[in-house]
């Protein structure tokens, strides 16, 4: 009995004191939470958001196609969280693997740093809608927030902010609509669907201002 360890300690799980299958099984399993955290803890909603709002006000229905955008996406929110994930590399991961610091504080440094970059994008009406919905009173600055309350205060805040810039993106091509839809009714072809004669202007429109560029430099930009 003198040389039992017990699982938890005075921070929570001591993960060193479990066996290498049980922490294997334990890796593989939070390994499965990976795609939520994707979703939820970086900028890819926001990214992913305005690229298919700018795909649906081209009209182009699957063009491009969801696996082109999901990876633009992807590759996108990598750029976007390279300054926080380097930081997190330095701070955390670096003295972690040269032995300076334990895994339990390093996750700790971590999620720190993400918690700020989390904070600094979130709006602080959602972030006070989440605190008040926690019931917790004790919290006096953003930085007290523990992370399970900022994660929700981030994903709805960026799905206002994507919701926006998607509004944006539909003006100019709502404009073409309108005004092919005015030249057929003037016409008198009023049996001519409008979509099919702006499609391939709204198209043209877009391809003329590089609107693959404007929007990804439109997304990046806001983080900044």
């Amino acid at each position: 009995m003198g040389d039992f360890h017990p699982l938890w300690g005075p921070n929570g799980l001591e993960l060193q004191n479990l066996s290498p299958p049980v922490q294997l099984a334990l890796a593989l399993g939070l390994s499965a939470l990976l795609p939520a955290a994707l979703l939820t803890t970086t900028c890819f909603t926001r990214v992913v958001i305005v690229l298919a709002f700018a795909r649906q006000a081209l009209a182009t229905q699957n063009i491009p196609p969801n696996l082109v955008l999901t990876g633009l996406a992807l590759f996108l929110t990598l750029y976007i969280m390279q300054p926080t994930l380097q930081e997190i590399d330095q701070a955390a991961l670096q003295p972690y693997l040269n032995q300076q610091i334990s895994g339990p504080e390093a996750i700790h440094k971590g999620l720190e740093i993400h918690k700020r970059f989390l904070l600094r994008h979130t709006r602080k009406n959602d972030l006070a809608l989440f605190i008040h919905l926690s019931g917790q009173r004790t919290i006096e600055e953003p930085e007290q927030t523990p992370i399970l309350t900022v994660i929700p205060a981030f994903v709805i805040s960026e799905l206002k902010t994507a919701f926006i810039m998607g509004f944006c993106l539909y003006l100019p091509f709502l404009m073409v609509d309108l005004v092919v839809s005015s030249v057929l009714t003037s016409m008198g072809m009023v049996m001519m669907p409008p979509v099919t004669i702006s499609a391939p202007f709204k198209i043209l429109l877009f391809v003329l201002a590089d609107g693959w560029h404007l929007v990804s430099y439109a997304v990046a930009a806001s983080y900044t």
